[in-house]
């Protein structure tokens, strides 16, 4: 079986020929993908890894025939949390700057910076009417629904990464993000998430919430 890194950059790899060649060679598209591997495996991630990206992706083949614009979903999946700082506020905005920094060139400015706007989107996670965005942040929620066994190594992969806050502290926190969740209704903003995920991230949350 593949590792998690492996997979990454296999799907990584599979994206080449949607780029120009004129605009994007293979050397700079292997160099992207070298950074891009060492910012997600840092060693203040535990949720925000390789594997997060990776299970992402795989959402994306799920509903990959509803999506307009396929390229640009499957980057912003690949870029939206490359910056990580669990003590920072502008993880998105970092993450959309260093996106654009990468591909300045290497796709019409338009789609360029469409995907900046979608990756800055993730922070809050805002109702929108745009198609191709509610899957990109139902994608990106996907993980209150999945079993019951991965939500809870979700939980402790996220406590990890606020190691340095007091528990008590972290509790009140995570159970406030985690109230809003579980009284968005729906949840997720797409019918197929709500159709497959909706039900057991409830029953997550909830039981999560104890």
């Amino acid at each position: 079986m593949l590792t998690f890194q492996q997979q990454f950059s296999q799907a990584w790899r599979k994206l080449f020929v949607q780029f120009s060649p004129e605009y994007w060679s293979l050397q700079q598209h292997e160099q992207c993908l070298a950074e891009l591997l060492q910012a997600y495996q840092e060693p203040q991630r535990a949720y925000h890894q390789v594997q997060h990206i990776v299970e992402c992706l795989a959402l994306f083949e799920k509903v990959q025939s509803q999506i307009e614009d396929g390229l640009a979903l499957q980057l912003a999946i690949f870029f939206h949390d490359v910056v990580y700082q669990p003590r920072s506020a502008s993880n998105e905005q970092d993450s959309a700057m260093w996106m654009r920094q990468q591909l300045a060139g290497a796709l019409p400015q338009t789609q360029l910076e469409k995907i900046v706007t979608w990756i800055l989107a993730t922070q809050q996670h805002a109702t929108t009417p745009e198609s191709d965005l509610v899957y990109l942040l139902d994608i990106d929620l996907a993980i209150l629904g999945s079993s019951a066994v991965r939500f809870a190594e979700y939980q402790q992969q996220i406590r990890q990464e606020y190691v340095w806050v007091d528990e008590l502290i972290y509790q009140e926190k995570r159970t406030q993000v985690l109230r809003q969740f579980y009284l968005a209704q729906p949840l997720y903003q797409t019918r197929y998430f709500q159709q497959h995920y909706e039900q057991q991230a409830k029953l997550n949350l909830l039981q999560a919430l104890g």
